[in-house]
C-alpha cells in the first residue's frame, strides 16, 4: 500500500494544560477527520519541567523546551526520514527557550523539511530583538499562518513579511446546535438565573476583577444573575504565585456581598463541558486588560455557541464583535462600562437574542472542519502532493432529517437547526424525502426508516385530489393552503410521480401497506401526465415512468413516447451548434432533462433518445465543472442564451440532482468522467467550493441552504437536507476499497 507523505505538528499537546495544546489537539482530529489516512499526522509535544506529555499513544515524540540540545536531536531525527513531507509549528513565544523563544530557530535552521509556522500572537511595535527573532522565524518557513486579519497586518506593515508568505487560517471552533439553552440551564441547575460566564485557565491578565466591580448594580437590577468563572488556574502561574490571583477574587467577591451570585467553576474542563457552559449563557465576558492579545480562542467558542458578547477592545475582539453581535467597549479596566453593557442586553431580550444568532452565524466559517481544509490546502501546496489528499465521506446522519418530520410529515424550512413549525409542509420535500428514507432503508435496513416513509407516502395521498392531481402547499394545520391556486403545480406533480415510482421500483424490498398507497396514487396520476407541459414536470414524470417499468407488468410505453416527444420538440426548437439544451435558458434542476431523455431511451431503446441525452448533458456540464470544481447554476440568476454565466448563489439541491444524472450517465455509458464528475460533485458538500467551507452541519447532519458569494447560508431547511442525505447515498454506492480508485478531489484542483 502507498504511503502519503506525513505532516508533523510541533506544539504543546495534551494533558499539557494551556491554550496552544488545545487548539492542535482540536486542529489534529480535524485533520484526521477530513482526510484520514490520506494526511498521515504526528504529534512532536512540547515538554517543561512542569508537565511532562504522558500520553503516548498520540504522540510520536517529544522534546524538552528548555534544553537547546533537544531541537538539534529531533531535527536530525526528522532528517534521516523520507516520509515527512512538512512541519507545523505551532508557536507561542512562552513555549520555547531563549529570548523571544529564539531557541526553535536551532531547530528550523537544522531541519532539512518544509516548515509552516503559525503564530498565535503577532506583537506590534517590536523592539529590534524581538523583530530579529519573528523575521528569522520566518524566512526558515515556507508559509507563515496567523489567526487574524489583524495579525497579518502588523506582520507585513512592522515585520516586513512579503504578503504572499502570510495565509489566514481563523481559530477553529467546535460546531453545535443553536437549541438547548433551558435544558442545559436545567442540567447544571439554573433554570431561574441569568447566566454571565467568562472561562479559560484563570491568570491576572484576565482581569476578572473588572467584571466584579460592575456586579452590584447589576444585580441590583437583577438579583437573579449568577456569573460563572470557568476553569482552573493557568499552570505557570500556579507554578510562580500559587492561587493567589484567585484569592483576591474571592476577597473581593465577598468584599461586595457577591458571594450568592459568583460561581467559580475551578477544574480543567472537558470540550462538552466547555460548550454546554457557553450554550447556556446569556452573556460572555471578556475582560483581559493586554491590548495586544492577538487572538483568544475563548472569545472564538463563545461566539460560535451564539453567545452574545461584552468584551475590552482588544485585536481579535475588534476583528470579530461588532453592533449585531455583541459589545466592543471602549476601554479597558472600566466596570462601569461593563455595568452599562450588561444592563443594556439584559433589558432587551429580543436584541440579546438577535446579536447571538448574528455571532452563531458568523463563526460557522470557522468549524475546525474547514480550518482543516486550509492546513490541508497548504500541505498540499507545499509538497506538491495534492493528488493524495482525499477528502473522507462524512458519517450518514440523519438527526436533522428526523426532528424535521412530525408525525404528518416533514416540515419546509428551519432557522438555523431548529424546524420552523410555521412554514408548514409540502409535496415537493415528503416527495424527495420519501426517495431518501427508502434508499437509506435499502442501505442499513432499519425498521424506523419505514415508520418515516409511511409518514411521507401518507402525505403524498392526503394531498392528492380525487382527480389525480397532487396539491403543493399544506400549513402546520394539515389545511390546504391557498397558496396552491396561485402558483403552477406542475413540477411539484411531476416530482410526486418520480418519487411514487421509484418506491414502486423497490417493491420486493418494501412493505406491502407503502407499496399499495404509492400504487394506489401512481396509477390515479397516471392519466394526467399527458398534460403537462413543462421541461421540467414532463422530464420528472419520465423518471417516475422509468422506475415505475422496472417492475410493473403495466406497459408505460406508449405514455412514454408521447412524453419524450414533447421534450424532444423543446430540444429541437431552441438548440443550436452552440446551445445544445432544451430551453434558452439554464434555470433549476437542470439536469432531469437530459437524465429524462436516458430514461426514455431506456424503456423505448431508441438510440436516438440517448445520443441528444448525452449531447446535451455533456453541455451542460461543460457549464458546471470548471478547475476540478461544480459550480451549478445560482438561484440568484438564470444563464440565459448569449448571455454572461451567473455564479454565487448555489444550493444543495441542484448539486444532488447533478449527481443523479452522472450516476445514471455512468451506469449507462460507462464512460468514467461520469464517475470522477460524480466524485467531484459531491465534494462540493465537502468544502471544494469557492468559500472552501463544508456545506454540511457534522453535529446533526443536516445541509446548509446555500452557497452565497462570501457566506454561507446556514439554515438546514427540508430541501437542503434531504438532498444532501440523497446525494451522500449515492456516493457511498460508488466508494471502493480500492485505494487506487479512492474518492479523490484534490487532484482536480488547478
Amino acid at each position: 500500500m502507498k504511503t502519503n507523505l506525513k505532516m508533523i505538528l510541533i506544539s504543546s499537546f495534551p494533558p499539557r494544560e494551556c491554550g496552544i495544546a488545545t487548539f492542535s489537539q482540536d486542529l489534529s482530529n480535524a485533520i484526521r477527520k477530513i482526510y484520514g489516512h490520506t494526511l498521515p499526522l504526528e504529534i512532536y509535544a512540547l515538554e517543561n519541567d512542569l508537565e511532562k506529555c504522558v500520553k503516548r499513544d498520540k504522540v510520536t515524540d517529544t522534546l524538552h523546551a528548555p534544553t537547546l540540545a533537544e531541537y538539534r536531536r529531533v531535527a536530525n531525527a526528522i532528517n534521516e526520514r523520507d516520509d515527512v513531507g512538512m512541519i507545523c509549528i505551532q508557536h507561542e513565544f512562552g513555549l520555547f527557550g531563549g529570548d523571544f523563544g529564539e531557541n526553535i530557530l536551532s531547530f528550523m535552521l537544522a531541519v532539512n523539511k518544509p516548515i509552516v509556522l503559525v503564530f498565535h500572537t503577532v506583537l506590534p511595535n517590536p523592539e529590534s530583538k524581538l523583530k530579529s527573532v519573528v523575521t528569522a522565524l520566518c524566512d526558515l518557513s515556507e508559509k507563515v499562518i496567523v489567526l487574524t486579519e489583524n495579525s497579518q497586518k502588523i506582520l507585513k506593515n512592522e515585520y516586513n513579511i512579503i504578503t504572499e508568505k502570510i495565509e489566514v487560517i481563523p481559530h477553529g471552533t467546535h460546531s453545535v446546535l443553536w437549541k438547548d439553552k433551558e435544558k442545559l440551564k436545567t442540567k447544571y441547575g439554573f433554570t431561574e438565573n441569568i447566566i454571565l460566564s467568562t472561562f479559560g485557565l484563570i491568570s491576572a491578565n484576565k482581569n476578572i476583577e473588572t467584571v466584579l466591580y460592575a456586579l452590584p448594580e447589576i444585580i441590583g437590577k437583577y438579583p437573579n444573575v449568577i456569573y460563572l468563572i470557568l476553569g482552573k488556574t493557568h499552570p505557570e502561574v500556579i507554578k510562580n504565585d500559587g492561587e493567589k490571583y484567585r484569592q483576591r477574587l474571592t476577597e473581593i467577591i465577598t468584599s461586595l456581598n457577591l458571594t450568592a451570585n459568583v460561581q467559580f467553576v475551578n477544574k480543567y474542563l472537558e470540550l462538552d463541558e466547555v460548550l454546554e457552559y457557553l450554550k447556556l449563557s446569556d452573556l460572555y465576558l471578556f475582560s483581559s486588560k493586554d491590548p495586544n492579545q492577538a487572538v483568544s480562542g475563548t472569545l472564538a467558542y463563545a461566539m460560535s455557541t451564539g453567545c452574545p458578547v461584552i468584551s475590552t477592545p482588544f485585536p481579535h475582539a475588534k476583528e470579530l464583535i461588532n453592533d449585531s453581535n455583541g459589545i466592543l467597549l471602549n476601554d479597558f479596566n472600566n466596570p462601569k462600562q461593563f455595568q452599562d453593557a450588561i444592563i443594556c442586553l439584559l433589558d432587551n431580550n429580543e436584541k440579546r437574542t438577535e446579536m447571538g444568532r448574528n455571532a452563531f452565524s458568523k463563526m460557522r466559517a470557522t468549524c475546525w472542519e474547514n480550518v482543516a481544509i486550509g492546513y490541508g490546502r497548504i500541505f498540499g501546496k507545499i509538497t506538491n502532493k495534492n493528488e493524495d489528499l482525499i477528502y473522507q465521506l462524512p458519517v450518514i446522519n440523519t438527526l436533522h432529517f428526523e426532528e424535521l418530520t412530525t408525525n404528518f410529515g416533514m416540515l419546509q424550512f428551519s432557522k438555523f437547526d431548529t424546524p420552523d413549525l410555521t412554514s408548514g409542509y409540502t409535496l415537493d420535500d415528503n416527495a424527495r424525502a420519501l426517495i431518501a428514507i427508502i434508499m437509506y432503508y435499502e442501505k442499513f435496513n432499519k425498521e424506523d426508516s419505514l415508520t418515516l416513509a409511511t409518514r411521507y407516502i401518507n402525505f403524498m395521498d392526503f394531498v392528492q385530489q380525487d382527480n389525480g392531481w397532487f396539491q403543493n402547499y399544506v400549513d402546520i394545520n394539515g389545511k390546504i393552503t391557498s397558496k396552491n391556486h396561485e402558483v403552477n403545480l406542475e413540477d411539484a406533480n411531476g416530482r410526486a410521480l418520480w418519487s411514487l415510482g421509484y418506491v414502486l421500483s423497490k417493491k420486493l424490498l418494501i412493505p406491502n401497506n407503502i407499496i399499495a398507497t404509492a400504487e394506489n396514487c401512481f396509477v390515479k396520476a397516471l392519466p394526467n401526465i399527458a398534460s403537462l407541459t413543462s421541461p421540467r414536470a414532463i422530464s420528472f414524470a419520465l423518471k417516475g415512468l422509468y422506475y415505475f417499468n422496472t417492475t410493473s407488468k403495466k406497459s408505460v410505453e406508449a405514455v412514454t413516447e408521447i412524453m419524450v416527444q414533447k421534450l424532444l420538440r423543446y430540444y429541437e426548437v431552441t438548440s443550436d451548434q452552440d446551445w445544445n439544451w432544451y430551453e434558452d435558458y439554464l434555470t433549476y434542476a437542470n439536469s432531469v432533462l437530459p437524465e429524462a431523455m436516458m430514461n426514455a431511451y431506456l424503456i423505448l431503446g431508441n438510440k436516438k433518445y440517448k445520443e441528444i441525452a448525452e449531447v446535451t448533458f455533456d453541455f451542460l456540464l461543460s457549464q458546471y465543472f470548471m478547475k476540478g470544481k461544480i459550480q451549478v447554476i445560482p438561484n440568484k440568476g438564470w444563464f440565459h442564451k448569449r448571455n454572461e454565466r451567473t455564479f454565487f448563489g448555489e444550493q444543495p439541491i441542484e448539486v444532488a440532482y447533478t449527481m443523479f444524472t452522472l450516476e445514471l450517465f455512468y451506469q449507462v455509458t460507462q464512460k468514467i468522467k461520469y464517475k470522477e464528475q460524480l466524485q467531484i460533485a459531491f465534494s462540493w458538500f465537502l468544502g471544494n467550493n469557492h468559500l472552501t467551507q463544508i456545506m454540511y452541519n457534522p453535529v446533526n447532519g443536516g445541509s446548509y441552504d446555500g452557497l452565497e458569494k462570501e457566506n454561507i447560508n446556514i439554515n438546514q431547511g427540508a430541501e437542503s437536507t434531504v438532498c444532501f442525505l440523497l446525494a451522500r447515498l449515492v456516493i457511498d454506492k460508488w466508494e471502493t476499497k480500492n485505494e487506487s480508485e479512492t474518492f479523490n478531489i484534490m487532484s482536480y484542483e488547478s
